[in-house]
């Protein structure tokens, strides 16, 4: 059984946002602007950005000074915010991209902002944990998905991020075939995730794409639970963060795009 979000259809122009970064680089081709959605319903144990998990807006405690972390705004005033950027975007084929948290919990209002820029690069990093429906209408609406993947094994991945696999693997199923450019990304986290087996299962899954642009392997890095004591969490991950993870790239070893973080 698959719980997701529900949004309120009157509200649908309205979403809550916890940080825009302007002039990034790492998430997409170009100089881009990457707005971080709130709400998620996954709970990894090495998630680096815990302010993003809530739907709602939370305190949180910044070097002493106390300030409210996420804040509602309209589709029209982000594409205003977006605009001002637009011969930057144009200069650099750059453009926008939408992470969190988790874009898709936020469906109808990704959807909406979407559909208002249709001549601006726009780049999605989803987790894949949302209805078919709701992930074929927005891969159809974005340019560029950048798609992460932690587990195929469906225990391991319930035991690390609280949540099963299967609509994950089933969506990336269907981008594989979609022909939506897109780009795995692989958070690999020590004892977790970091074996030639779990790597194996992950290139069965997307070796025959045509629009795979490259792999993204991402070590873990310890700093990921700086923020918890911010908003008044501890961070007590369930592997050995001292322990550095073992790197199977079997993508290059069957001729695949990758890249190393």
């Amino acid at each position: 059984m698959y719980i997701f979000a529900i949004v309120n259809p009157n509200t649908m122009k309205t979403g809550t946002i916890f940080s825009v970064e302007e002039f990034a680089i790492h998430d997409g081709p170009g100089i881009r602007t990457t707005i971080f959605l709130k709400g998620c319903p996954l709970r990894c144990a090495w998630c680096h950005n815990p302010e993003g998990i809530s739907p709602q807006p939370q305190y949180m405690i910044k070097k002493g000074v106390k300030s409210i972390c996420g804040y509602q705004i309209t589709v029209e005033e982000l594409v205003t915010m977006i605009e001002k950027n637009r011969s930057i975007y144009t200069l650099n084929r750059g453009g926008v991209t939408l992470t969190g948290g988790e874009p898709l919990f936020q469906p109808d209002f990704v959807i909406e902002l979407l559909r208002q820029l249709p001549d601006i690069h726009t780049a999605i990093e989803t987790s894949g944990y949302a209805n078919t429906h709701i992930f074929n209408e927005v891969t159809s609406l974005a340019d560029l998905i950048l798609f992460d993947i932690k587990h195929t094994d469906p225990e391991m991945h319930r035991k690390y991020t609280g949540v099963d696999n299967a609509i994950i693997l089933e969506n990336l199923a269907l981008l594989c075939n979609s022909g939506r450019d897109f780009i795995i990304r692989i958070p690999l986290i020590p004892g977790v995730n970091d074996t030639r087996e779990n790597m194996s299962a992950i290139l069965e899954k997307i070796k025959d794409a045509r629009n795979l642009i490259r792999v993204e392997i991402l070590r873990y890095h310890r700093t990921a639970g700086a923020k918890y004591a911010m908003i008044g969490e501890t961070y007590h991950p369930p592997f050995d963060t001292g322990k550095a993870p073992q790197i199977y790239n079997v993508f290059e070893e069957n001729n695949i795009k990758n890249l190393i973080v």
